[in-house]
C-alpha cells in the first residue's frame, strides 16, 4: 500500500491533510505573489532584491507544501543567493557556486522531468542576478519567471502560477518604464 495520506487507510482524512497543505499552498503562493509584484514594480534594485529575498521563503514553503521538492530546495537556495548578491554583485566566482550549489540541490531532489522549468530558472536567475543589473537584469528574471510558471502549473499551484505570470507581466512593465526614463534623461540632458 502507499504511504500517501490518501491511502492510509482513512479515506477521509487523508483528503483533509491534502485539502490543508494544498489550501495552505496557496495561501503562501499570494503572499509571495504581493511581495514580487511590489518588488519587480520598483525601479530600485536594492528594494527588488529585499522584497525577493522574503517572497521565495514563501515560495520554498509553498513548493514544500505541493512537495515539489527540487523547486523548493532551489527557491530556498535562491535566499541565500539574493543575500550574497546584494552584498557581492558581479562575483564570479559565488556565482558560480551558487551554480553548482543550484545543480547539486536538483540532483539530490531531482524526481524527472518535471523539475527541469525549477532548474532552468534557478540557474538563470543565478546567473541574472550575480551578472546583470537594470533592464538586463529583469529579462533575465522575466525568463526565469516563464520557466516558474511552467514549475507551478507542474506542481499544481494556482497561486503561484498566477504569481510567476504576473511577476513576469511586471517585470516587462518595468523594463519599459525603465526605458522610458531612460529616453526621457537623453532628451532632457
Amino acid at each position: 500500500m502507499l504511504a500517501s495520506p490518501i491511502f492510509n487507510g482513512n479515506a477521509d482524512i487523508g483528503m483533509e491533510e491534502i485539502g490543508l497543505r494544498w489550501l495552505l499552498g496557496q495561501a503562501v503562493s499570494l503572499v509571495a505573489l504581493a511581495l514580487c509584484l511590489v518588488g519587480f514594480a520598483s525601479k530600485r534594485d536594492d528594494k527588488l532584491f529585499v522584497l525577493l529575498l522574503f517572497a521565495n521563503v514563501a515560495f520554498a514553503a509553498q513548493f514544500a507544501l505541493f512537495e515539489s521538492w527540487v523547486a523548493a530546495g532551489i527557491s530556498a537556495l535562491i535566499v541565500l543567493r539574493i543575500a550574497l548578491v546584494r552584498r557581492f554583485p558581479r562575483h564570479r566566482r559565488l556565482m558560480i557556486m551558487m551554480l553548482l550549489a543550484t545543480l547539486a540541490v536538483a540532483l539530490l531532489t531531482w524526481s524527472g522531468p518535471r523539475d527541469i522549468p525549477a532548474l532552468a530558472a534557478g540557474l538563470l536567475g543565478t546567473w541574472g542576478m550575480f551578472m546583470l543589473s537594470g533592464i538586463a537584469m529583469r529579462a533575465a528574471l522575466a525568463l526565469a519567471a516563464l520557466c516558474w510558471v511552467i514549475s507551478n502549473l507542474l506542481a499544481g499551484s494556482i497561486g503561484g502560477t498566477l504569481a510567476e505570470s504576473m511577476i513576469f507581466v511586471t517585470n516587462v512593465v518595468t523594463i519599459f518604464r525603465l526605458r522610458r526614463d531612460a529616453r526621457l534623461r537623453y532628451i532632457h540632458g
